[in-house]
């Protein structure tokens, strides 16, 4: 039974209007309650949101019977907080048992002091959250935010600055060596689980045969390549690593070939689906380390070269890429590419997950994805690395002004347009986009601690929202501030 927020009022509940913010707090927290609030209180906007958060509902869960859920608003308070604050689930969790304020936003009255929230509820609550949801949530947000700040310009042109970065996935760094041990150990330990249930005793000394495992994967660490100008001195340490990686691979070999026959045993017998389940991922991390033993007979024994593109970096995070964007002291990064559009009133308008995906290729698609969503959005300025001939045209038949420069040498007329004022005034302001990265970067999307790219798109999708929802809560708490000083200053005219 899910609920989007209780109608009737408990014992000593706050109402969400009433709630006591400190409009002179520099803190987050605040801030982004503010934003909170006023989606609540404003009775059309709350409404969209309301019906948006209905549809995560999963299918079979029935609104009116059945184990009261956690409400929606409440998941929505937590899920933003979370990613606004960078907290764990832990610190989340601690939060919401403790911070007053926070329980008031969440309803909590005096007859639920003691009321605490299971770390898995919390997971698995912020987890229904849907990237397309958040996504057209998110545009509620700027919309109003837009009516906040824009009631005096009704008719300026959105203005917007396009830019992309890197959002780290939460793995280490891989070697092929390493990325076999990860994927022999994890298909020892689910084999082991699942042959233990089932009665088969043929993995009963798994802790042994991970533990040997490993020590050959140390032992190939601790191997260094001669510097000496010693020819047979070299030699003999060549032979020494490949003999290593040789024996390690053969080890890896047995233990992957003795998993399959007690896979082949084990269906044999009969499961049920959750077994089936188990056995599937158990094929999956066999498949992993047959790449890599084929990988590293290929690089170290054959003295091949592997093509980038038949590399994983992360068993884990399949969807990991190895990205060499040029930065001073970031040789790569780990993780996958995020574009973003901000406009001129800090908020950021549209987003993209760049799955194998390069600047040049979603310059169309992103501004297209933004102008259906804001149809006033007409200048946009982008950096170097999304320019192609074809982007800068296609551009430039939908905005009103592209500020796109051209890479390498320029010809006359393309130096005459990038030396204009105007091109050059919104070249920088262009720069002011970093900061909007910057801020994202600190509140949670430096680095993604969700699982799969499904995970990774909606925590990206909820840093964005609670970004805006900070935004628009500043926003509130400046003219909040405004209106303070004044009546401060007519109260000391009339004394």
């Amino acid at each position: 039974m899910r609920i989007i927020q209780h109608e009737q009022m408990k014992l000593g509940e706050v109402a969400v209007s009433k709630i006591n913010l400190d409009v002179k707090s520099r803190d987050e927290i605040p801030k982004l309650l503010m934003g909170l609030r006023h989606i609540y209180c404003t009775p059309e906007i709350r409404e969209q949101v309301f019906r948006i958060l209905e549809e995560i509902i999963p299918r079979k869960t029935s609104k009116n019977n059945g184990r009261l859920g956690m409400d929606l608003w409440n998941i929505l308070v937590l899920g933003t907080i979370r990613l606004n604050c960078d907290w764990d689930y832990d610190k989340l969790r601690e939060m919401a048992d403790n911070h007053r304020t926070l329980r008031q936003m969440l309803g909590h009255g005096i007859d639920e002091e003691d009321k605490r929230y299971p770390l898995q509820t919390l997971k698995d609550n912020v987890s229904l959250f849907t990237p397309e949801a958040l996504d057209r949530i998110n545009q509620i947000v700027v919309h109003c935010g837009h009516k906040l700040i824009r009631n005096k310009k009704k008719d300026e042109s959105l203005r917007g600055r396009c830019d992309s970065f890197v959002v780290e996935t939460n793995v280490h760094y891989p070697t092929d060596i390493n990325l076999l041990f990860d994927a022999v150990r994890k298909v020892i330990k689910l084999i082991s689980g699942v042959s233990s249930e089932v009665g088969l005793t043929t993995w009963r000394q798994s802790h042994y045969n991970i533990r040997t495992v490993k020590r050959s994967y140390r032992s190939i660490q601790k191997l260094k390549r001669s510097t000496s100008r010693d020819a047979d001195k070299k030699a003999k340490a060549e032979q020494r690593i490949g003999q290593a990686h040789q024996e390690y691979v053969a080890l890896a070999q047995g233990l992957v070939d003795k998993a399959e026959t007690t896979l082949t045993e084990i269906r044999g017998t009969g499961s049920d689906l959750k077994t089936e389940a188990v056995l599937q991922a158990i094929e999956g991390y066999i498949e992993h380390a047959r790449r890599q033993m084929d990988q590293i007979t290929r690089r170290v024994v054959s003295g091949e070269s592997i093509p980038h593109e038949e590399k994983v970096f992360s068993i884990f995070e399949p969807h990991t890429e190895w990205i060499s964007k040029g930065k001073a002291g970031v040789p790569q990064e780990l993780g996958v590419r995020v574009g973003i559009v901000e406009d001129q009133y800090q908020f950021i308008l549209h987003y993209r997950v760049m799955e194998q995906e390069t600047d040049d290729k979603v310059a169309v698609p992103m501004i297209r994805a933004t102008q259906e969503c804001f149809p006033e959005f007409k200048i946009c300025s982008l950096d170097k690395g999304f320019h192609s001939p074809a982007n800068k045209a296609a551009l430039a038949e939908m905005l009103d002004q592209v500020i796109l420069p051209k890479k390498g040498k320029l010809s006359k007329k393309e130096k005459a347009e990038e030396s204009s004022d105007e091109f050059v005034r919104m070249r920088h302001r262009h720069s002011a986009v970093e900061s909007a990265i910057n801020a994202l970067e600190h509140h949670g999307l430096d680095r993604c601690p969700d699982h799969g790219i499904y995970g990774f798109k909606r925590y990206v999708g909820l840093a964005v929202l609670s970004r805006n929802l900070q935004r628009l809560g500043h926003i509130i708490q400046q003219k909040e501030l405004k209106r303070q000083a004044r009546r401060e200053k007519a109260d000391l005219w009339a004394a």
